[in-house]
């Protein structure tokens, strides 16, 4: 069975904490039991990226996090320009590891350029406690 959950966030540095506590209750909620200090990191990076980079004055991204079996998918959709890229860090520079992490940390990591803007989007392998009471709502 498909979970899906997604909520839309301002363009805001504060909607980087609210992402985070979004996931963190959504990964509550499916009962997944592993992985959560990295889901959070990969929501914060990609959060970030779209608040900074991705999000133009005045508009939203969307946060959509899905789990069919033991794969959660985090993705950010933004309406910007322009492709994320991953660099490798500089020992000596203080940003531009956002992607870089969350590339090492995902299990899979990708891109999808659309019409107006992208999806950046992350999977992980979970863990999920057996429990037939969960539902995606």
């Amino acid at each position: 069975m498909l979970l899906l959950r997604q909520r839309r966030f301002p363009r805001s540095r504060v909607s980087v904490r609210a992402a985070r506590e979004f996931t963190l209750a959504t990964l509550t909620k499916w009962g997944v039991t592993s992985r959560h200090e990295d889901v959070k990191l990969c929501v914060s990076e990609l959060a970030t990226s779209a608040v900074l980079h991705g999000v133009p004055p005045g508009r939203q991204c969307l946060l959509r996090l899905s789990l069919q079996d033991d794969l959660l998918k985090v993705e950010v959709l933004d309406s910007g320009d322009g492709s994320p890229e991953v660099r490798e860090p500089d020992p000596d520079g203080c940003g531009g590891r956002g992607l870089y992490l969350v590339r090492e940390l995902a299990d899979e990591f990708g891109t999808v350029d659309h019409s107006l803007g992208k999806t950046v989007w992350a999977v992980l392998k979970v863990a999920v406690a057996s429990d037939d009471g969960r539902s995606g709502a």
